[in-house]
């Protein structure tokens, strides 16, 4: 079963159990990848393109999350990080910080790095060998911690 398919069949759950906040965050989230996909000019997107569209989707809830804390509304903050959750039941597991600095350590050897000046190289590897399970900031933040 796809993604794709595995959002679809969530959504007619949804509506049969009227869970509102779950239908709408899916909802948007089909349309998402909908847009994504006329975007790329293609009748639908393979599965690691719709993790993409997913991570965006949580990173802009993350966002939204943080502003609605600044600015004082608890009750909104609370809205977006129950839409998250919802996202976050459709993105592979993410790496623990051990297995993270492992798969770092494996590409700066892989790219045989010394200094920072070999990031670019180095990030490459990862974030490929990650495939979104971590997020780009957290392998940047160690591959540099690790290479100074």
């Amino acid at each position: 079963m796809s993604l794709l398919d595995r959002i679809n069949a969530d959504i007619k759950e949804a509506m049969k159990a009227r869970d509102s906040l779950r239908l709408s965050v899916l909802r948007m989230l089909k349309s998402a990848i909908d847009y994504a996909a006329i975007e790329k000019k293609t009748d639908s997107l393979p599965d690691d393109a719709i993790v993409q569209v997913i991570q965006k989707e949580a990173k802009k809830r993350q966002d939204s999350i943080a502003q609605y804390e600044s600015a004082g509304r608890a009750d909104a903050a609370a809205q977006e990080s129950d839409e998250q959750k919802i996202l976050q039941n459709y993105l592979p597991k993410q790496l623990s910080a051990d297995e993270l600095e492992s798969l770092v350590k494996d590409a700066i050897a892989e790219a045989g790095a010394t200094s920072r000046k070999a990031m670019g190289q180095v990030m490459k590897i990862a974030v490929a060998k990650a495939a979104g399970r971590a997020d780009g900031k957290s392998i940047s933040a160690l591959a540099g911690k690790l290479l100074s």
